[in-house]
């Protein structure tokens, strides 16, 4: 089997390109001209690129056989999101591979702007001991107001907790499960936060919404000793507005990494000895290049393999802690989707998805998608991945009706149900985590089950008749079948069975054609997962 080929256009770190080199074929043309690249790109299965390269319309129609694009940082403003979605195209970038650093150094300006350790730092090198004249403030039991609870405010947050700070947050984006997962008090608006909080630090991304969001009207609203720190983007926190209210003694210090004009050199505040400042070196950490160098090759591989992308942007965001939280039911569902078509072939008209329990509490868009994506793949033609499967399902008119339940199942703590409506009846599947992480089927056209979803199940229906088990572990034994388990179940005496084996490896049709010539079996097949 050939392998995948990949093009990095743009420079990353060599770790990153080593990881890529051990499982694909990889050219690095850094520095290549933008004819070239059209002329190349449709030999290729992935690019890497950071912002230089635009990723338009016109490179993604000769990148015919491209199925993620990974971006190297952050931003994604070089690429086309929407024309990459239309194709199928993952896009992927690293917004967490850096964000520890980022967090870091909007920390490092809040110790320093509470305690004054560039100043104090300053003048002690300068031969004066200006001791008696330095009284900082505690951040522990203080107020911190943290504008924007993504990735990084949830980092802070976290952070900021163990430093025994009382924390509130403005964010109209984000789910009031979020807030209250990291312990923090949602404020309604921006105007109630800068009136409670002692310290303010903003991690929303530069729109037009949030540019110049903290200005005048606002802290004048603060109270007065207020900290401010700004290591998101430059501009955000008006710095002009910043400048006079440090001048009067309403703010108490200002740290900022990042700056409404880049590069620069000289600014009012910088005149200031409670402004601390830094040339935007937020990600600018050995730690922070090497992760996203190996991040982005990772994703590119998980891409290509069909494998969820931590970091697509064409997908609902999760981070890392909630990705490892949902991976298993992402696993869970795209088995179960797997199933239907390999069981039963008859048309469908409807499906309901029902989450139970810890189920429901994930973030199950992501989820839904996962599902998508197993059911589409034993039909389709063309590889299903976790971007086109919404854009085949709404090409196809399958739409899915989705119930969340707090509540247990059956004294199940998570469930999962997916309910096909066909044009006479219906067909159910539920399944769940179990307690050390596998999934499980539980259910399965009304029989009751309890079941590991392995790579090969094979089931078999029979009438509920003495010698049936008996024949099937002689055909087992004859064909060198080797069986992990076997599970038996049936709807009620006398009626038909079920058995469901785990089996270890592949079985033919012509073999399974022999359980089929026995009488009392209905159907023999085998469900690849």
């Amino acid at each position: 089997m050939s392998k995948f080929k990949i093009i990095v256009a743009e420079k990353i770190d060599k770790a990153g390109i080593e990881h890529l080199q051990k499982y694909a074929d990889v050219d690095v043309c850094i520095g290549i001209s933008r004819e070239e690249l059209l002329e190349k790109i449709g030999n290729y299965d992935a690019l890497v690129v950071r912002s230089a390269t635009k990723v338009n319309a016109e490179l993604l129609n000769k990148g015919k056989n491209l199925k993620i694009i990974g971006r190297a940082g952050n931003g994604i403003d070089n690429i086309s999101i929407e024309e990459a979605t239309k194709r199928g195209v993952i896009v992927a970038n690293t917004p967490e591979s850096n964000i520890i650093s980022a967090c870091e150094i909007s920390i490092g300006l809040m110790f320093a702007g509470a305690r004054s350790i560039c100043y104090a730092s300053n003048e002690t090198k300068s031969g004066k001991w200006i001791r008696n004249q330095l009284e900082g403030t505690e951040l522990y039991g203080k107020t911190l107001g943290i504008v924007g609870l993504g990735r990084i405010g949830g980092l802070m947050a976290t952070r900021m907790k163990a430093m025994g700070m009382n924390l509130i947050a403005y964010d109209p984006y984000i789910t009031d499960e979020r807030f209250e997962k990291y312990g923090v008090t949602k404020k309604e608006t921006l105007e109630e936060l800068c009136k409670e909080a002692d310290i303010i630090t903003v991690h929303t991304p530069k729109t037009e919404e949030t540019k110049g969001m903290i200005s005048y009207k606002q802290i004048e609203l603060m109270k007065t000793g207020v900290h401010l720190v700004n290591g998101a983007r430059g501009g955000i926190i008006d710095e002009k507005a910043a400048y006079e209210g440090l001048k009067s003694g309403k703010i108490a210090s200002f740290g900022l990494d990042v700056h409404e004009t880049e590069p620069r050199t000289e600014s009012p505040l910088y005149e200031l000895d409670n402004v601390t400042v830094t040339p935007h070196i937020g990600a600018n950490t050995y730690d922070a290049q090497r992760n996203v160098g190996l991040n982005i090759a990772e994703q590119i591989l998980n891409g290509l393999n069909g494998e969820i992308v931590e970091n697509a942007v064409n997908l609902p965001t999760m981070n890392r802690d909630e990705l490892k939280e949902a991976k298993p039911y992402l696993n869970l569902l795209e088995k179960i989707g797997k199933m239907y078509y390999q069981y039963n072939k008859e048309i469908v008209k409807a499906i309901e998805v029902s989450y139970w329990g810890d189920a429901a509490k994930q973030y199950t868009e992501m989820m839904d998608i996962a599902f998508l994506k197993g059911f589409l793949s034993t039909v389709m033609s063309e590889k299903v991945n976790y971007i086109n499967a919404k854009i085949f399902a709404e090409k196809n008119g399958i739409a899915l009706n989705i119930q969340k339940n707090k509540e247990e199942y059956k004294n199940h703590s998570n469930a999962i149900k997916i309910k096909y409506i066909l044009k006479d009846k219906e067909v159910v599947f539920l399944g769940n985590i179990a307690s050390n992480g596998e999934p499980k089927l539980l259910e399965i056209d009304g029989y009751e089950v309890d079941v590991k979803l392995t790579e090969y199940l094979l089931l078999i229906n029979n009438n509920d008749v003495p010698g049936v088990i008996g024949k099937v572990g002689t055909i087992v034994g004859n064909e060198n079948i080797n069986v992990a388990t076997m599970t038996v179940a049936r709807k009620q005496k006398g009626d038909k069975a079920l058995m469901i084996l785990n089996v270890d490896d592949y079985i033919a049709d012509e073999v399974l054609e022999k359980f089929n010539e026995y009488l009392e079996i209905n159907f023999a097949k085998l469900l690849k997962l």
